[in-house]
């Protein structure tokens, strides 16, 4: 077997170490608005729709990472647009988009002959074939979406306190609400890869809400949430060369012990 340093010292690795702690990153500040906004559905939209890209990409014979990144983003785009519309609940346009996306995309690829590809990797993700075209999207994205974050962070914490009051100092609500939904298509684009369609709402929703029961403030929980996610991917690697296990839910999993043990733990001082 492989030694722990032959381990880290590989390509594969590293590339996969990289692409995972630059969503950790993002996930921290990122994946806190979405925790105190209650926005998870919208990023489980969003995941969905991601696929739906991927099969245009390859039935157009065009960029797969662009096709999916502009499939997120027209579809995030949507999803506020309809989300004006009173007549028609929150939750019933997520519900029909995420699921109708992720079908049309299905049915897209099983009826293109020409095209054959594992869906389970885009589904659950397949994090150690990152290679060095996929690792230049993810740390462009992930500088695009960390420098929007920073600029605009008071902005955002403003409009998730209080929304009426932020409008009132002059905040343009509505722009940032599609800055955010805009921010998390992006990030969901570029990481597919990394954790899957079906798991990387989680991996943006588990680390912030883990952090959470520790922050005192906003940006604490930020970069707490960040430490945690990190901590995670690296766990969630080694484990998953180590056992044979998919990586993607590995990480997740590891995640998601995190949670639960900081929770008994948080429990556990308050009695």
């Amino acid at each position: 077997m492989i030694t722990i340093t032959e381990l880290v010292t590989a390509d594969f690795f590293l590339f996969a170490l990289v692409a995972g702690l630059s969503l950790a990153l993002i996930a921290g500040p990122l994946g806190s608005l979405i925790v105190w906004r209650r926005m998870s559905y919208f990023g489980d939209t969003l995941a969905h729709s991601a696929l739906l890209g991927i099969a245009v990409g390859l039935i157009t014979n065009s960029n797969p990472q662009m096709a999916i990144i502009i499939s997120c983003l027209l579809v995030g785009v949507l999803l506020v647009y309809l989300d004006k519309n009173p007549k028609i609940s929150t939750d019933t346009v997520l519900g029909i988009l995420a699921h109708s996306t992720l079908a049309i995309g299905v049915v897209i690829l099983a009826l293109t002959e020409s095209v054959r590809i594992n869906l389970e990797a885009y589904l659950f993700g397949a994090l150690l074939t990152i290679n060095v075209i996929d690792l230049i999207w993810v740390i462009a994205i992930m500088l695009i979406v960390i420098s929007t974050l920073y600029y605009f962070w008071n902005d955002f914490l403003s409009v998730t306190v209080h929304a009426e009051l932020a409008k009132t100092e002059g905040i343009n609500v509505e722009r940032m609400h599609l800055f955010l939904v805009l921010l998390i298509a992006l990030t969901i684009a570029v990481s597919m890869k990394i954790v899957g369609v079906l798991l990387i709402t989680s991996l943006l929703i588990i680390p912030p809400a883990a952090a959470r029961k520790f922050a005192q403030s906003p940006e604490k929980m930020a970069i707490l949430a960040s430490l945690i996610g990190s901590a995670a991917v690296v766990l969630g690697l080694l484990l998953a060369f180590y056992v044979d296990a998919p990586v993607g839910p590995t990480i997740v999993v590891v995640a998601t012990i995190f949670f639960l043990v900081l929770s008994v733990f948080t429990r556990a001082q308050k009695e």
